[in-house]
């Protein structure tokens, strides 16, 4: 039998290791981890994330994500006042349908660093980890703002894995706001 994982922060799980201790440096970088399940085939949710020009339809903040080859890729993001971050990123490690490890390059906006596990769930699907640790620019006083804005890392990656979970289950992504097509079928 396959074994159960509740959806949520990694670092509050039961399992040792979720939060990807391997990333926890003793430099005073934010660490989070958060986890969901996603009622599709491993082999399916790896290749979609894979392809990081697809991160942007589920990742709120992701203003863009450019390849510049097989394991690098640049990064904008929004940032808290409305500005954006960058960064240049590099896969140190990939295992097909299990994991990828990324490092920011030297020179980043917000140096960061991660890694994504999936794992074979059996009959429920997959279970996706995000850990993710950053150096938030103006230290605590800049996670705070970031916060407040609603653009803190560890906000962040809880409503993108849900969000993710929505594309890949339903092939869309379930908005509070009624969309322009809506509109239109009313009349309005």
């Amino acid at each position: 039998m396959a074994e159960q994982h509740d959806d949520g922060s990694a670092a509050a799980s039961k399992h040792p290791h979720a939060a990807g201790d391997a990333f926890a440096h003793d430099t005073g970088d934010a660490i989070t981890a958060q986890a969901v399940t996603i009622n599709r085939p491993v082999g399916e949710v790896y290749a979609f994330f894979r392809d990081f020009t697809n991160l942007p339809t589920f990742m709120e903040n992701v203003v863009t994500v450019d390849l510049l080859d097989d394991t690098r890729s640049h990064w904008a993001v929004k940032a808290p006042g409305g500005g954006t971050v960058e960064w240049n990123a590099r896969l140190t490690a990939q295992e097909a349908n299990s994991l990828l490890e990324w490092t920011s390059e030297d020179g980043a906006d917000v140096p960061n660093s991660g890694r994504i596990t999936f794992r074979d769930a059996g009959a429920r699907g997959t279970v996706v980890t995000a850990t993710i640790v950053y150096d938030p620019p103006g230290g605590i006083v800049g996670k705070v703002i970031a916060k407040m804005f609603q653009r803190e890392p560890a906000i962040q990656a809880r409503r993108d894995l849900r969000r993710f979970k929505q594309l890949m289950e339903t092939g869309e992504i379930a908005t509070p706001a009624m969309n322009r097509r809506q509109f239109e079928e009313m009349g309005l």
